[in-house]
């Protein structure tokens, strides 16, 4: 599992935007708060930001070098869904 969650060389920063209490956030705070410690831990100098506001759709965001940006809707997604999205958001790079 360690290395599952090893982001690319050229990843800056990845922000997760979600709701505290809402029920279309659970899988996304069930799967953080399983893999937040781990990504952390894989990927000690890049920033990983949880954003929580009420009534928001949970979505990811992969900020690159040069400005680009990536994102995702995690809304509807189980927790095994959101585990195969970030990993496939946070491996690639832009070109």
């Amino acid at each position: 599992m360690s290395g599952r969650y090893a982001f690319a060389k050229g990843l800056r920063e990845v922000r997760f935007l979600f709701c505290q209490t809402g029920e279309h956030s659970a899988a996304t705070r069930s799967f953080l708060s399983r893999a937040y410690p781990i990504m952390k831990k894989n990927n000690p100098s890049t920033p990983i930001m949880l954003r929580e506001a009420q009534g928001t759709v949970p979505k990811i965001y992969a900020r690159y070098g040069l400005g680009q940006e990536k994102s995702q809707s995690l809304e509807g997604l189980s927790d095994k869904q959101i585990e195969e999205a970030v990993t496939q958001l946070v491996k690639n790079e832009t070109s």
